[in-house]
């Protein structure tokens, strides 16, 4: 069996015990500071917001308003306007960032190593061929591109320009 060690995620990891209370995804729904929550894109019913820890610059994750543990409980609209949300992800990111490839998918539960258990949401990973690479592994360094709030001052204003050129379906 392979290991592939993370250390970059060490900070997240480490603050588990010193987490703010409440659920992470229900603050940033409920912030009036977008930037400072990190959220680049607000529909109806879910919303896209950084991930404050994220595997690769651009790894982005889409969540429903409403509390919940539970996707085949969430309504069609739900799940719908997530898919939406998750292709004008795709379009902006392959704009701005030209990954060769994505990574999306849930994690349901902590057995399938969901970090939020109680709040279902979507992650989405731009890839590049050898992205994974020996500094994390050997050197204990993680190399990115830019810092979160770079990556945010990059997205949000594509994020607002996809918004008023997708025609809404409601």
């Amino acid at each position: 069996m392979e290991y592939i060690a993370a250390p970059w995620r060490e900070p997240y990891i480490r603050s588990t015990s010193k987490k703010e209370t409440g659920c992470v995804f229900c603050r940033a729904a409920r912030t009036r500071d977008d930037a400072s929550a990190f959220v680049l894109d607000r529909g109806r019913r879910a919303f896209v917001l950084m991930n404050k820890f994220p595997y690769l610059p651009g790894h982005l994750m889409i969540a429903p308003y409403r509390h919940s543990a539970s996707l085949e409980r969430a309504s069609r609209e739900v799940t719908g306007e997530m898919d939406e949300l998750l292709r004008s992800c795709l379009r902006v990111l392959k704009k701005h960032y030209r990954p060769q490839g994505f990574n999306i998918g849930l994690n349901l539960g902590r057995a399938a190593g969901a970090g939020v258990i109680d709040h279902f949401h979507m992650h989405v990973v731009p890839r590049w061929t050898g992205d994974s690479n020996f500094m994390p592994i050997c050197g204990r360094t993680k190399i990115v591109l830019e810092d979160l709030e770079t990556t945010y001052a990059r997205l949000a204003p594509l994020f607002r320009r996809e918004r008023r050129n997708t025609p809404s379906k409601s």
